[in-house]
């Protein structure tokens, strides 16, 4: 059973990094036939990912959240699809060179990590915590595309202002387009953000006797809520647009990636062993 998941882990990874030479390709030469096999080769790294997780799943008895393993393939696997849907949705395969090296990157991490399957303490006996992981993969994945589209707002901005516009002018779309296809991803993951946050103190409620202790992953996700909220009411407050909020975006991303790896490994408490 763990030979038939790592073959479909090999396989997921192998089709997330075929995916992003592919959109590399398509982005430097515009070739419309690498950006579709961009596309198919993400699509069949996902299906092969959830086979992977799949069979994790019915090997350990428990949804794939309880180790620094299980949750990085899963947070890929969140990524992938959320990136999937916003490429449907915005109709442009123009992101995926911006997205697809955060999976390879977070895959490669995950590939590394141990795996061992080893029985469940009792603080993670809970379906609240499948609830709360749950959340966080939708949550992290909707900022992982927001943070490719701030990217390639930057990148679009700078090259409308160079004089003759360039590459990055020609092909990207408007930067106003994509200041709001980023302020979208971000809108549809704060809400599961939000969902983090609660669930996660019903979790600790129900584990440790206590809604909130402040912990340092509990704090951290606190921050990044915070830079969010921000981010949300700086817009639709104040109508904050362009730099600003992308550099918004881009920190807040930069938070959720500490919240997982720079708390579990640069700070003790008691989700240290996630």
């Amino acid at each position: 059973m763990f030979t038939s998941e790592m073959s479909w882990f090999g396989l997921a990874f192998a089709g997330y990094l075929v995916a992003m030479v592919a959109y590399f390709i398509y982005l430097a030469f515009k070739h419309e036939t690498a950006g579709l096999a961009g596309t198919i080769a993400t699509a069949l790294g996902f299906v092969a990912h959830t086979v992977a997780l799949a069979v994790r799943t019915v090997h350990a008895g428990h949804l794939p959240y309880t180790n620094m393993y299980e949750f990085s393939s899963s947070f890929v696997w969140g990524i992938a699809l959320i990136y999937l849907a916003a490429e449907r949705f915005f109709k442009t395969r123009l992101i995926g060179p911006f997205v697809l090296p955060v999976i390879v990157v977070l895959i490669g991490i995950a590939s590394v990590l141990p795996k061992d399957v080893e029985p469940l303490v009792p603080a993670l006996q809970s379906y609240w915590l499948q609830i709360h992981v749950s959340t966080a993969v939708v949550a992290y994945g909707a900022f992982a595309v927001a943070f490719g589209l701030s990217i390639m707002y930057l990148l679009a901005l700078r090259g409308k202002e160079k004089k003759g516009g360039g590459l990055l002018a020609k092909y990207f779309p408007d930067p106003s387009v994509l200041d709001n296809y980023s302020y979208r991803s971000i809108a549809l993951g704060f809400p599961f953000m939000t969902l983090v946050i609660i669930t996660g103190a019903i979790w600790g409620e129900k584990a440790w006797g206590r809604y909130w202790g402040w912990d340092p992953k509990e704090t951290w996700s606190l921050i990044t809520w915070f830079i969010y909220a921000v981010y949300l009411h700086a817009r639709i407050t104040y109508g904050w647009q362009g730099k600003r909020t992308a550099w918004m975006s881009i920190i807040g991303f930069c938070a959720v990636i500490f919240t997982f790896f720079g708390v579990n490994y640069l700070l003790s408490g008691l989700h240290s062993y996630n």
